[in-house]
This record gives C-alpha cells, structure tokens and sequence, in this order.
C-alpha cells in the first residue's frame, strides 16, 4: 500500500519540495501527550534539530511540548514557533557566549551542560546580568546503542557529555558557583533507536549514578534521559506512528525515579519522521549497460541521509500503477554518493512521474544544502495545500 497524496495539487508546484501530513503528526503528537500523560512526573521535549519547518513547530508547539535545541538559532525558532520559554532546554558542546546569553535573555528553563569549561563560561555570563542559570549536567554513560555508529552518543570515546568519574566533582563544582543552580542529570545515548533493551541500560545506568549521589547526600531534581526513539522506514503506511507505549513504560518500569523528581525527554525523529516525505520528478530514465537509472530532480542536497548514512527510505512511484520494474533511483549531483537507492523495483518509471521518498520529515529539510548552487527546497503542510 502505498501512501495517499493529492497528486492533482503537485502538478502544479515545483519540484523537488517537502510534504507533510499534518493529520499524521497530529495522531502522532497525540499518542505522545496520551502516552506521556499516564505519568504524571514526564516532561516531552521537542527536539528542533529533526525539522524546524515553521508550521510544524507551531503544530507541535500548540500540542504541548517543550523544545529541546542545539543552538541560539533554534532556540530563537522555538520561541517564535509559541514554546514558552520556561520549558526550552538547551544543549550543545559548542555553546558560543551570544548562544548563552540568549538563553539567559529568554528565560529558558535549563542549560544542558557538556564540560567543566562550559559551566565555567555560563557563570561567567550569568554574573554579568546578574541572573542564575539552570543547568543539568549531561553525563555519558558509556551506553551502546544499536544504531548506526555516526549516530551513537553515549560511548565514552564520543564527544558529547561529562565522564561518569568525574560527576560528582563537577556538579559540587557547580553548586559553588553564585549564579548556577544545579537541577539534575541528561543523558542522551543516541538516535534511531528500536530495542527497549537499550532504553533498559541506561536506566540501569542511571540507577547507579543516582545510588552513588545519595551516599554523597545530593540531590536531584530532573533526570532528562534524551530521545533516540526509532521509526519503522521499511513500512511508513503499517507504522506510521511509533511505539511511544513501549517506550514509557521502560522508563516507567525500570528507573527509580526519587520523590518528587521529574522525567524529561527529547523526542525528535518519533515525534515527525514519518509525516514528511521528500517528493520529486522523474527527469530522464536512462538504460546503462547493466541496469536502468531513474534519475530525479531532487538530489543530496535536499535530502542528504542516503548518502551520509547509507540510509534507507522506502521509495514510491506515486503517479502509475504499471508493473514494476528494477531501477537504480538517483540525483542530478555532480557525486557518486548521489544515489537515493540501488536495485529496488518501483512501478515503472517514465519522465514527469512524481516519486516519493517516505519518512523524510526528519533530518530532511532541515539538513539541506545548497551545493551545486541548488534552491532549498520547499516544504508544505498537507492542510496548506
């Protein structure tokens, strides 16, 4: 089965453009909020970095979640898009000093902090507004994940967080400081993540850390366990909204949250990867010695994870029915890595058919380029069209 797009509505429109179905990510952002909600201590968090569409985030905005961002840009987005500022976190290893000093203008809830340097600097710029930063300390638990290797976080040879030895003299560090209020532990372990069992190792993890900090009589407020919930590319029409009960009730069932303590998470891909897709056109169908190109309008510069991370998304000819045929699918680049699929059977292809590259809501748009001096595309909202 393939997914229900107004075709008729594309005829007019240039490609190659994102599409998204506002009434899948609404669906979805509802089992969230439902799912969430049966916890009465869980905080959901955006995460930015996925898609910054403006009218998505003004979707997901008016669903309720917070915004987890990366950087001064997205946190000014987020702002704009209608999260209030009391419930932006922001992380990053690279903070710069205006990055920080918006946050602190805006009001955001916490700073999610990555190194002793880090929190050195927040206070700094802290002290001259003469204001308190909220900061967790973001600790790497030395936890796999089954993903891709570019895309784990949590091992100790990756960049991101404070090593787990070094916690507690970091946070009595920062519990010095005059204008640093520390709040709790983030951890974030990776993306594109589908075994519980690894959401399971990291609250053992945490379980241990949290041991170890009540011996030493501190206390914390906020645990945020990141997000890292996967989607299923292989079937977008089956799955197309995740399996946010799963995902919950292993936070539920196997961290020993404290009194009073509060659970965030960042969801990003979950949370709008399977409402997007990246549609294009079919420019020319090429017949080479030993195979046949579909080759498309659309490229890596609008679309950049097949190439980056040898991603897979299910690709559809959404314009005919006719039998299938075998095709390698790929762009007008000037790079051999411009290849969205090799050998996949697509109902046959001609020039002008309109092709559809499914799950792309996330770490599409937001990741394209310009390279080959290319437009951005464009990306839509179904209810806009």
């Amino acid at each position: 089965m393939k997914g229900h797009f107004p075709i008729e509505r594309f005829c007019s429109m240039e490609t190659p453009f994102y599409y998204y179905d506002a009434a899948l990510l609404r669906d979805t952002l509802r089992c969230i909020t439902n799912e969430a909600g049966k916890y009465e201590n869980f905080c959901v968090h955006y995460a930015i970095k996925a898609n910054a569409n403006a009218k998505v985030l003004g979707i997901i905005a008016q669903a309720g979640l917070g915004a987890d961002c990366v950087s001064g840009g997205e946190i000014q987005a987020a702002i704009n898009a209608g999260f209030p500022a009391s419930k932006i976190v922001y992380a990053g290893v690279g903070k710069s000093d205006w990055e920080i000093n918006l946050g602190l203008d805006k009001g955001i809830y916490c700073f999610n902090v990555e190194s002793t340097a880090e929190l050195e600097v927040i206070e700094e710029l802290a002290a001259a507004k003469n204001t308190t930063a909220q900061v967790c300390l973001r600790i790497n638990p030395n936890v796999g994940a089954h993903t891709h290797a570019n895309i784990t976080t949590g091992l100790a040879e990756n960049k991101f967080g404070i090593a787990m030895e070094d916690m507690v003299d970091v946070i009595a560090k920062a519990q010095s400081m005059q204008h640093i209020r520390f709040i709790g532990l983030h951890f974030h372990i990776g993306s594109q993540i589908l075994d519980m069992g690894d959401f399971e190792a990291l609250c053992n993890r945490i379980n241990e850390l949290q041991d170890l900090l009540d011996k030493q009589h501190i206390c914390v407020e906020d645990i945020n366990v990141g997000g890292g919930l996967g989607i299923d590319y292989a079937h977008p029409n089956r799955v197309p909204v995740p399996d946010f009960t799963a995902y919950f009730q292993t936070y539920a069932r196997h961290l020993k949250l404290r009194p009073n303590q509060k659970l965030h998470f960042e969801l990003g891909r979950a949370v709008v990867g399977q409402c997007g897709s990246l549609i294009t056109r079919v420019l020319y169908v090429k017949q080479g010695t030993h195979k046949q190109f579909a080759i498309v309008d659309a490229g890596m510069t609008d679309l950049i994870r097949p190439a980056l991370y040898q991603a897979y998304h299910k690709i559809e000819n959404i314009s005919n029915e006719e039998a299938e045929e075998c095709y390698d699918v790929v762009g007008p680049i000037c790079e051999s890595s411009d290849v969205f699929a090799k050998a996949i059977d697509l109902n046959k292809c001609h020039r002008g058919d309109f092709i559809a590259l499914r799950s792309a809501g996330a770490y599409g748009e937001i990741m394209a380029s310009q390279y080959n001096c290319r437009k951005l595309p464009k990306g839509y909202i179904s209810e806009e069209l």
